[in-house]
């Protein structure tokens, strides 16, 4: 039932104003009786944050953004609203992963708003000197991560800089989740019920003492916390850096990682003899059980996610992908043209990934207790820790940790 009269309604988010302004600006002005006003909420507070309140049933809260796999944990405490109305509509408006991992139960409990995928960023500059040929931008022709590490080296000690390889965040579950998978290791969890901890597997164990190697052998560099990684590679110092699209906006100029080098885009490394894959996953936005404004919510909600360019309007200060397949259509040859040189091939890379790599993070309501083991372990392994060892560590407690959940 339709609300009569100016209503004013509340996002919550991680993210800082900047990124959701456009898309309130434009949906206010479609709805001059609606009025959003943001609440950022610093991300590593904002699950337990979330979760306290709306238990409480807080009525201030109307919209909000939830970190994909969480969407479990959250509808299975009770706090998200039932979205399964829209599941005919998100069948069609986006791609498949993004569609499913808003499913708890036979249920549809939010609906995507943005994903994304992994690149792989060069520096030109200490390829050119060392005189080692530029990567593909080919989507089809990926480095395998055996590839990635000796051409890493040469280019390390060719141009004479400090490190050859890193991750936007290289001590996170996040960034290896796709070298486990390409080595045959899958995610971490199995299970029809997502509570199954399988990450001691010769996949995990693979993969996992192929990237323990890159810091032991000084090819990745331990201790960039304090810089950040991307600052650190925009400065020159490491020949590749694997991280997402928002990173081609960070590194332009004016961006938050302004960058000194030229620098230059590839598809996202694989195993040899495994398969590809790319993080993908983001946001989704939900609406409050207890919000006293249910229908100018999930009015809003309905436009940042069915609506393709309200969805794009999410993505404008921000180069994130937008989940919408058909804003993504847009947004692909969109953020090329911003990278302008840098960007050539970004385009053909973003979809291909988009459509045929893409792994999602594991949906579970155990996801919290999962990501604050793996985050812990793969901590541990990058500053020297036994691989296997620890893996088989941090599977004993996985098993104690989700045991309760069964």
């Amino acid at each position: 039932m339709a609300e009569d009269g100016p209503v004013t309604i509340t996002l919550s988010g991680t993210d800082g104003p900047e990124s959701y302004a456009p898309v309130i600006e434009a949906f206010e002005s479609e709805n001059p009786n609606i009025t959003v006003e943001y609440n950022q909420i610093p991300q590593g507070e904002y699950a337990a944050t979330m979760l306290q309140r709306l238990k409480a049933k807080d009525t201030s809260i109307d919209v909000l953004t939830v970190d994909q796999p969480d969407v479990a944990q959250f509808a299975a405490s009770g706090v998200l609203s039932d979205m399964s109305e829209y599941a005919d509509q998100a069948t069609d408006a986006f791609p498949a992963d993004q569609y499913e991992v808003n499913f708890y139960g036979d249920k549809m409990w939010a609906l995507p708003v943005w994903t994304s995928t992994a690149i792989l960023f060069y520096n030109k500059d200490a390829f050119t000197k060392a005189g080692v040929p530029f990567p593909s931008s080919d989507p089809e022709e990926a480095l395998t991560w055996e590839e990635l590490r000796d051409t890493a080296e040469q280019v390390k000690t060719g141009a004479g800089i400090e490190s050859g390889f890193t991750f936007e965040n290289p001590a996170s579950y996040g960034s290896v989740i796709t070298m486990a998978a390409s080595a045959g290791g899958g995610t971490g969890i199995t299970g029809d019920d997502g509570l199954t901890a399988d990450v001691d597997n010769d996949g995990w164990v693979k993969a996992m003492t192929w990237y323990a190697k890159l810091f032991e052998d000084g090819i990745a560099p331990r201790g960039t916390g304090q810089i950040g990684t991307d600052a650190y590679f925009a400065a020159g110092n490491s020949a590749f850096i694997a991280s997402g699209p928002w990173s081609v906006g960070g590194y332009l100029p004016g961006g938050w990682a302004e960058s000194s080098i030229d620098w230059g885009v590839a598809p996202f490394p694989y195993f040899e003899g495994g398969d590809r894959a790319t993080w993908t996953g983001a946001w989704s936005w939900s609406y409050n059980p207890a919000s006293e404004h249910k229908d100018a919510a999930k009015k809003f909600i309905e436009y940042a996610s069915l609506n393709a360019e309200g969805n794009y309007k999410t993505v404008e200060t921000t180069t994130i992908i937008p989940s919408n397949l058909e804003a993504a259509a847009k947004y692909f040859p969109d953020i090329q043209d911003q990278a302008g040189d840098h960007g050539a091939g970004l385009a053909d890379i973003l979809t291909y990934q988009n459509d045929n790599t893409a792994l999602a993070r594991p949906v579970t309501v155990g996801y919290v207790q999962f990501l604050t083991v793996m985050n812990s372990a793969v901590s541990d392994i990058v500053n020297g820790a036994d691989p296997e060892a620890r893996l088989g560590q941090a599977q004993t407690e996985l098993e104690e940790a989700l045991k309760g959940l069964q």
